[in-house]
């Protein structure tokens, strides 16, 4: 967002009050308001929007996300929707779930927060988080899943809303696809990648199976899938919270920062930090 030409802007929170809609239109040299439809948040669309550093300043102090659009981005256009599974998709860190069974949940959180900030590498990391993790029952995985897994908000409307519109899905993420091939059958997914755990004897070794699906993985994997897809005129989204997730969001025309870190926050189109995943929607709603 470093250039202050006009756009169209997306606002959005869980309530905005008239006048400050109003205070951000008049300071966003708004040319009119789109109310955009909505199940959880509130949602509008400022046609023809700028000043753009004041509009942030704004809507942080205000509790509002907020993006700066094309007002040529359809949603009939968009062909690849992309997303993380563990604190996107998801509530939850599995990996950390599973260590919570072993009693070793604030030491391998620990790492997990080290890696998604990008202070150290990714395969390593969560080498030494599964070593931790040697021994465990397998069942711990179903409980996991079974207890403790929870979509995030919004994820299953915005799904239904994209696979609607034409658009594949995606999921991605560095941790395991015993987690990744169930959320695949439950929500419709079109495509996972994930790490896969080695068990044997019912017990997880404290290894990976194959190649661990890092930042790289994600990214080429994104990258194949849109130009089989998007072509010249398509569009493609992806959704993440960890600096693993940054090769991927490098390479879609919609970036987006879902509660996310500081390091991912600074490198997307927009962040949502107040609103569920069906927000992302509203940002190709109202165009044309």
């Amino acid at each position: 967002m470093a250039t202050d030409r006009a756009a169209d802007l997306v606002v959005q929170a869980p309530d905005i009050d008239t006048p400050a809609l109003k205070t951000l239109a008049r300071l966003a040299n708004a040319q009119r308001i789109v109310a955009l439809g909505a199940a959880a948040t509130q949602a509008f669309r400022l046609i023809g929007a700028g000043n753009r550093a004041a509009v942030a300043a704004f809507c942080a102090e205000a509790g509002l996300d907020f993006a700066f659009v094309s007002g040529e981005w359809r949603l009939d256009r968009v062909r690849l929707v992309a997303f993380d599974m563990d604190s996107t998709l998801i509530t939850i860190e599995c990996i950390d779930e599973i260590a919570d069974m072993q009693g070793i949940k604030a030491e391998v959180a620990a790492v997990t927060t080290s890696a998604m900030r990008g202070e150290i590498d990714f395969r390593e990391s969560l080498r030494r988080r599964v070593a931790l993790l040697a021994g465990l029952s397998s069942e711990a995985l179903e409980r996991v899943y079974a207890e403790r897994l929870h979509i995030s908000p919004g994820a299953e409307r915005m799904l239904a809303g994209f696979t609607r519109a034409g658009a594949t899905t995606l999921l991605v993420s560095g941790g395991f696809s015993f987690f990744t091939e169930r959320l695949k059958a439950r929500l419709g997914i079109d495509h996972a990648l994930a790490s896969s755990l080695e068990i044997v004897g019912g017990k997880l070794t404290g290894r990976v199976v194959g190649e661990i699906v890092d930042g790289a993985s994600k990214a080429a994997t994104f990258a194949r899938l849109r130009e089989t897809l998007a072509g010249e005129r398509g569009l493609s989204v992806a959704i993440g919270d960890g600096a693993n997730d940054l090769p991927m969001l490098r390479l879609a025309e919609l970036s987006v920062a879902y509660h996310a870190k500081p390091i991912v926050r600074a490198e997307t189109t927009c962040a949502i930090d107040h609103c569920g995943l069906d927000a992302v929607l509203n940002l190709f709603s109202g165009a044309g």
